[in-house]
C-alpha cells in the first residue's frame, strides 16, 4: 500500500502502469463510491487502463480503505453537507498536483462521480467520466441509503465491508449519516455543472436503486456536451453489472475525443 502525504492526511494510492501507454496521454484518475476503496474497484481500472491505452490512479479518501481514518466521525469528525465539494476543491487539486497531473481523465462512481464533476467544474480536466452520480439528492436514494444501514447493523453488510476498510465504522457512518441528515436533502450541484467545459460521459442504470435518470438527464441539461449512456439491467455500480460494455463505451469516448483533437 502506498501512502501520500495529502494536506496533513496519508491518503491510499495505487499507481496503475499500462505497458505501452500512449506518451502524453492523460491518465484514468478513479474517485470511489461513498463506501469504496482502492481494493473495492478490484481489476476494473487495470482493464479500463489496458483498453484505453492510458496510466491509471486509484485513491481512497480519508476515512477509508487504508487512508487515514477520521477522528470522532459521528460527533466533531462528522461529514458536512459540502463533504464532496472540499474534496473536489481541495483534496483532489493538492492530490494531482502532488502526482503531477495537471489534466486527468476522471472516473468516479456514485459520490465519486459528483465529485469529478464538482472538480472538473473549476479546474481543468481532458475528460470526464461519471457512473450513477449524485447531483440532487432524492427520495429513492434516502430509501435505499436507510436500507444500507439496516443492512450494516443487522445484515452481513458490515462484514462485507470489513475487508476493505481498516475503520470500517468509521467508513460507513462517515457517509450513511450526512446523507440521511435533514441538512443534506438541500444538495444540488446541477448550477456547478453549468461550468463544465469538458467532454463529459455520464452513464447510469435503468435498475440503478440509489437514483433515477433525473440525474444524468440533469446533467446533460446544464451541460449540453454530455454523452449519455443508459444500461439495462444494471444496478448501481454500472462498471461491476457491465464491466465490458462500460470499458468500451468509455473507450469508444476517448477515442473519439482523440480524433476530435486532430487537426
Amino acid at each position: 500500500m502506498n501512502l501520500i502525504d495529502i494536506n496533513g492526511v496519508n491518503l491510499e494510492v495505487r499507481q496503475i502502469d499500462t505497458p505501452g501507454a500512449a506518451r502524453g496521454a492523460s491518465p484514468l484518475v478513479f474517485l470511489h463510491e461513498g463506501l469504496g476503496s482502492v481494493a473495492m474497484w478490484r481489476d476494473w481500472p487495470d482493464r479500463l487502463c489496458a483498453a484505453t491505452g492510458r496510466a491509471g490512479v486509484i485513491t481512497s479518501r480519508r476515512g477509508y480503505g487504508g487512508s487515514d481514518a477520521v477522528a470522532d466521525v459521528r460527533t466533531s469528525g462528522r461529514l458536512q453537507p459540502d463533504y464532496m465539494h472540499r474534496e473536489a476543491w481541495e483534496v483532489l487539486p493538492a492530490l494531482l498536483a502532488r502526482l503531477g497531473i495537471p489534466r486527468p481523465v476522471l472516473v468516479g462512481h456514485s459520490d465519486g462521480g459528483t465529485i469529478a464533476l464538482l472538480h472538473a467544474s473549476r479546474f481543468p480536466v481532458e475528460a470526464c467520466v461519471v457512473m450513477a452520480p449524485h447531483v440532487i439528492v432524492e427520495d429513492i436514494s434516502v430509501a435505499a441509503i436507510t436500507q444500507a444501514r439496516e443492512a450494516f447493523l443487522n445484515g452481513g453488510l458490515r462484514e462485507r465491508l470489513a475487508r476493505f476498510h481498516a475503520d470500517v465504522d468509521g467508513a460507513f457512518w462517515q457517509w450513511n449519516d450526512i446523507w440521511l441528515s435533514e441538512d443534506f436533502r438541500a444538495f444540488d450541484i446541477r448550477e456547478p455543472c453549468r461550468h463544465i467545459a469538458a467532454p463529459l460521459l455520464a452513464i447510469q442504470g435503468v435498475d440503478d436503486p440509489y437514483g433515477t435518470m433525473a440525474q444524468i438527464d440533469d446533467i446533460a441539461a446544464c451541460a449540453p456536451q454530455t454523452q449519455l449512456l443508459k444500461l439495462s439491467a444494471c444496478g448501481h455500480s454500472p462498471h461491476k453489472d457491465q464491466p465490458e460494455a462500460v470499458i468500451e463505451a468509455i473507450r469508444a469516448f476517448l477515442v473519439s475525443l482523440q480524433t476530435l483533437s486532430r487537426p
